[in-house]
């Protein structure tokens, strides 16, 4: 149990700024076994970015609410995920060979790719999430309960399609410089099964409400594998930047597809 607690506060280090008991051991070792625990961090923010979210929309509006949410996973991850998605716009927006789109991708600097594509994530999401929690009839229970379930899927169903591409894809940089790296080492079955747990068990509670609602995984999927297709062509797999820009657009397309199955089911 102590040795779980370990692995699970180093996922917890590793991908967001939320402090660590200083007790905790973090091996090297760990943040390959770390990768079980990815989609609870989506649960933890998730469950945050609905607590800001309903908080704000009680005292303002829904709009607000959903814009203070946003801003709140943000905060949570310190831009981890989003940070990774503007450097692959960069990247193979303006590289042509693989050395190229990684070295781009390395640079700190943003450029008008990714600056662009931040602008047009943000947007997109804003209108997607605002979309998707305008509910039907429902008590107040159900509207928190659906709320809450909505944003915790969302993160932890995109962060498995991220850290699946790790299952399935070799790590392209040579050396360490990427953030990936330590986790691009090695894995198990507990990996692999932790991963797809974590990351459906809040779909399935999703299905309370519409069974449906698992239909999201396929479009989800679809276009994770369409983006590993993508890193695999030009750079020959994945990297850091890589499983952060999946994370985000998987996470925009699991709102656009809840908002589909309401509009049809």
């Amino acid at each position: 149990m102590k040795k779980e607690l370990d692995i699970f506060f180093t996922a917890l280090m590793f991908y967001t700024r939320i402090p660590c008991p200083k007790n905790i051991t973090h091996d090297p070792e760990y943040l390959n076994k770390a990768t079980r625990y990815f989609p609870i961090i989506g649960w933890i923010v998730g469950a945050v970015t609905f607590l800001v979210f309903f908080g704000a929309a009680y005292l303002f509006s829904v709009n607000i609410g959903v814009l203070l949410g946003i801003i709140a996973g943000i905060l949570v991850t310190g831009a981890f995920h989003e940070d990774g998605f503007a450097d692959v716009c960069d990247g193979f927006g303006g590289g042509w060979t693989k050395e190229k789109i990684l070295m781009i991708m390395k640079d700190s600097a943003i450029g008008a790719y990714g600056a662009i594509g931040v602008v047009l994530l943000f947007g997109l999401k804003f209108l997607a999430i605002q979309e998707a929690i305008i509910l039907p009839k429902m008590t107040v229970a159900e509207v928190g309960l659906y709320g809450l379930l909505l944003f915790v899927s969302a993160h932890s169903v995109s962060r498995l399609a991220a850290i699946s591409i790790v299952f399935t894809h070799q790590y392209s940089r040579e050396d360490a410089t990427s953030k990936s790296k330590p986790i691009a080492q090695q894995f198990t079955w507990r990996e692999v099964v932790g991963a797809l747990v974590f990351g459906l068990i809040p779909l399935l509670l999703m299905t309370y409400f519409q069974w449906q609602f698992i239909l999201v995984l396929f479009p989800v999927f679809v276009i994770r594998y369409f983006m590993a297709r993508y890193f695999q062509k030009w750079i020959g797999g994945y990297t850091g930047d890589c499983l952060g820009a999946t994370q985000q657009v998987c996470e925009v397309v699991f709102y656009l597809s809840i908002v589909v199955l309401w509009k049809f089911i």
